[in-house]
């Protein structure tokens, strides 16, 4: 068909959808889910952009049930439930983050749903030092300890995170389970398309490994402190 056989037929069919009710409201869905596409290609974030999905969705839905155009019914008919799990599993993460934000916890039981699970015996080692860092852990229970830095890590805490964003990537200590212990892991995939679809998370996950260096900063500068009880010897 030339150029101007095809205006023609598309003209027929508008004109044909126009001459009754149902039509008229096919139109007007197909034009208002065009325009929310073109409202998509604005939004510079992507929680409102699987929203203004899912309205474009509909939208074409509605015009290709009425309008009994059934490619386009069918394929908007996909889409749109896996556009409402991910807007929903987007505003999920953002109001986790909000509430951690706002009660200041640095602990990341936020990150919990993005992570995998696992269960480790007494002695099991998570990294060691000098391995490329590429998860960041975290522990639900049981007992993990840095074996350089001679310290513990609880359960609820982030650990391993540091050296994840350190430029050479790469383990400063050994973690070693004490006991028995589940501890969950994000690797660098999912934490990068956490970051890339909900900023928020990222500028939160900043502020957690910035609390976390002031308090290793501050323990540091209390064991350089000289005791303060210590009596001075006589001059």
């Amino acid at each position: 068909m030339s150029n101007t056989e095809l205006l023609t037929a598309a003209t027929a069919r508008f004109a044909e959808l126009l001459s009754h009710p149902e039509g008229v409201v096919a139109v007007i869905s197909a034009l208002l889910a065009g325009a929310l596409i073109i409202a998509s290609t604005m939004v510079k974030t992507i929680l409102p952009l699987r929203w203004l999905a899912v309205g474009s969705n509909v939208g074409f839905v509605i015009y290709g049930a009425l309008g009994q155009a059934w490619m386009v019914l069918a394929l908007h008919a996909v889409l749109l439930p896996v556009n409402l799990v991910r807007a929903w599993q987007m505003h999920r993460l953002t109001r986790r983050v909000r509430a951690s934000a706002e009660a200041a916890d640095l602990s990341g039981v936020w990150l919990r749903p993005y992570m995998k699970q696992r269960k480790l015996k007494a002695g099991s080692v998570l990294f060691r030092a000098g391995d490329q860092a590429d998860r960041l852990y975290f522990l639900v229970e049981g007992q993990v300890e840095i074996v350089e830095g001679g310290y513990q890590i609880k359960p609820g805490q982030i650990f391993g995170e540091i050296a994840f964003f350190a430029p050479d990537r790469m383990r400063t200590g050994t973690a070693r389970c004490v006991r028995a212990s589940t501890v969950m892991s994000m690797d660098e995939t999912t934490f990068k398309q956490l970051y890339f679809q909900n900023p928020q998370f990222g500028f939160e996950v900043v502020r957690m490994i910035a609390g976390r260096l002031s308090n290793d900063v501050r323990r540091l500068q209390q064991r350089l402190q000289p005791d303060v009880d210590e009596p001075k010897a006589p001059a």
